[in-house]
């Protein structure tokens, strides 16, 4: 009798494993490559030990990540069940039930913040502001108006700022903080404004802060910090340590391939209507990957080629 009753629960455990996959969101995981800004701008990308050690923050940050969506599903659970694409969530689908689910978050936030400790308490300070600010945005600030885009921005600025404590940065400029920080308010806005068009009148009932927004505020803002982003790598690329001290201003080169993903990420949301899930649009068009992939090349050349850059 013990074999048909294995047989029984063995499906069970292999649906509740593939639910707790799907609900860490391995495809949203993209988002923690900020944290290599650090090494790659302060010219350490080649130095094994700091590359070791950015790749381990790297994936607590994103088993931090995982945690905090595991319990921003089982807040949500209700109102997910509401929405035409997040009902098929493995949460709120009933493939993975709540009690499995908290006891996950709790096993993965604990081990990822031990780990965090031992690699550099500063780090695992920044796990903790980003822990508790996600936490505070699953039960409050999602539902205030404005604060609740500022709230996710933040998780961004901070995931530059793990990558720089984890290493001994020697030049690493503060207007890659501003940066990060505007190019994330810039891809909320604009998932909001999507989510506003999807989900018409039902919107409110779904995100209660979408009936605090309409379309004309939100495209105000997006053309605000579009050209906030903008301006500040404008900024960053002249003023960089990195660069002053490499003797060049070749940074400018890569301005063409930022204003076209901005432009690109534009006309995706105004006129394909995509943006609701921006790591969704950067995992499918390719001319936004090819500008992004370019910029990320020539910038690379410049900071670590001896024979682009003008060495005083």
């Amino acid at each position: 009798m013990a074999r048909p009753h294995t047989e029984t629960i063995a499906p069970t455990l292999s649906t509740m494993l593939t639910g707790l996959l799907r609900t860490m969101r391995p495809h949203q995981w993209t988002k923690n490559v900020l944290v290599f800004a650090g090494i790659v701008f302060d010219g350490q990308l080649f130095l094994v030990d700091s590359l070791v050690r950015v790749l381990i923050a790297f994936g607590l940050l994103c088993l931090t990540s995982s945690t905090i969506y595991i319990i921003n599903d089982v807040v949500d659970v209700e109102s997910d069940r509401k929405h035409p694409r997040k009902r098929l969530r493995a949460i709120p689908a009933g493939q993975l039930p709540i009690p499995a689910a908290i006891l996950s978050a709790m096993l993965l936030g604990g081990f990822t913040l031990i780990a965090a400790t031992l690699l550099d308490w500063r780090f695992a300070v920044i796990l903790v502001a980003y822990l508790c600010i996600h936490l505070l945005y699953s039960f409050r600030l999602k539902h205030v108006v404005i604060l609740d885009i500022l709230s996710v921005a933040s998780g961004f600025v901070l995931r530059v700022a793990a990558g720089v404590v984890v290493i001994q940065v020697q030049a690493f400029s503060p207007w890659l903080y501003a940066a990060a920080g505007l190019l994330a308010l810039f891809l909320v806005i604009g998932k909001r404004r999507q989510e506003l068009l999807e989900l018409a009148e039902r919107a409110g009932d779904i995100r209660v802060t979408l009936d605090e927004y309409n379309l004309p505020l939100l495209d105000e803002m997006l053309r605000m910090v579009m050209t906030g982003t903008f301006l500040v790598y404008l900024f960053y690329i002249i003023e960089a340590p990195s660069i002053l001290l490499a003797g060049t201003k070749l940074g400018l080169v890569t301005v063409p391939f930022v204003l076209y993903a901005l432009f690109r990420y534009m006309y995706l949301i105004h006129v394909k209507g995509e943006g609701s899930a921006p790591d969704e649009v950067l995992l499918r068009d390719r001319p936004l990957q090819i500008a992004i992939l370019l910029w990320g090349v020539i910038f690379v050349a410049i900071l670590y080629l001896p024979g682009v850059i003008n060495t005083p």
